[in-house]
């Protein structure tokens, strides 16, 4: 299959080496001609992916060089705030048979939409979601791994599935692209909090406290916007969650920390050196908690920490000082 990986951060790198393991003809598009050349030249990524050498198969184009008309798949490697602008830019270039799966974890600031929905706006046809406990990191050093692809068309979804599939990558379909991509958006801000609690100098007993209520809360904004309860406990959900919230590749959490020993949400991505989706998703979340009236007490006191309304310390507070329920609240 002849894919286009529009993206050469982490997950981009990480994503072309293995669709060429699986002997797929691999082109990725970088931003410039110079990232591409340099790519191109010297087959690593020391930013954003160092260590890893990128097979000799792939090819590194920049987009004013590219041609997408031969492309069966596209997949899409950008931060979610830039997702409409690179689908806009797809749309006239792309064969009209041409599969699309977003990598993006967000939702739109302003609209509120997930990434699928934005490229199916702009382009005009669908898409699918591939999301689930995948640090770039350890998928580009071939250790096991599982995913879920999501697509309302089942048959792509089982194309895409084959497609990927690898001895050290397991794809899993499902039908729920609301419950999926909300996961992967959701999750973020969640590992910013679980970080503070770390920076904070917590403990195993805060960490997991927040990660469960988190559950709770995801669930409820999920559902209300059509997810399926069952995806909640999947890779996409409860299995993306925990890697995130805890683990030490993760630029979420390590956010959360840098936030609380007092750095700034300009000064965190800054020292992250990537894009942290999880500053962004807070926003957006916020919106969308507040539209809907759903209570998401975790996830809005990281949105009030980035807003320079609380400090986390404050957050803490309040999140303990909240009225004592009982734990099943509403049936989540």
């Amino acid at each position: 299959m002849r894919v286009a990986v529009i993206g050469s951060g982490s997950w981009g790198s990480a994503f072309a080496r293995l669709l060429a393991r699986r002997g797929h003809d691999v082109e990725v598009l970088a931003l410039t001609r110079e990232e591409a050349a340099q790519l191109q030249a010297t087959r690593e990524n020391p930013h954003f992916l160092p260590g890893v050498r990128l097979p000799q198969e792939i090819r590194f184009t920049g987009m004013e060089d590219a041609d997408l008309a031969p492309a069966e798949l596209i997949v899409y490697a950008v931060p979610t705030q830039a997702v409409r602008e690179v689908a806009r830019w797809v749309a006239p270039r792309r064969s009209g048979g041409a599969l699309q799966l977003s990598l993006a974890k967000g939702y739109e600031i302003g609209s509120l939409k997930r990434p699928t929905q934005v490229i199916e706006e702009e382009t005009g046809a669908g898409a699918a979601a591939l999301s689930g406990p995948n640090h770039a990191e350890e998928v580009s050093k071939d250790m096991p791994s599982a995913t879920v692809v999501a697509c309302t068309d089942e048959a792509v979804a089982v194309e895409l599935q084959s497609q990927i599939t690898s001895d050290t990558f397991r794809v899993y379909t499902n039908d729920d692209v609301v419950g999926v991509e909300f996961c992967g958006a959701v999750k973020n801000p969640i590992a910013v909090a679980v970080g503070m609690s770390d920076g904070l100098g917590f403990g195993d007993n805060s960490r997991a406290s927040l990660i469960t209520r988190s559950v709770a809360e995801m669930t409820r904004l999920g559902m209300i916007q059509g997810a399926h309860i069952a995806t909640f406990t999947g890779l996409a959900g409860i299995g993306d969650l925990i890697a995130t919230c805890t683990s030490r590749h993760s630029r979420n959490r390590l956010a959360g920390e840098l936030l609380a020993r007092g750095a700034s949400p300009a000064e965190v991505e800054r020292q992250v050196g990537q894009v942290v989706e999880g500053l962004h998703t807070a926003v957006a979340l916020h919106d969308l908690a507040t539209r809907l009236d759903i209570e998401m007490p975790v996830t809005e006191n990281v949105y009030q920490v980035l807003a320079g309304n609380r400090t986390p310390q404050e957050c803490v507070a309040v999140l303990m000082g909240r009225t004592p329920k009982k734990e099943r609240h509403d049936g989540v």
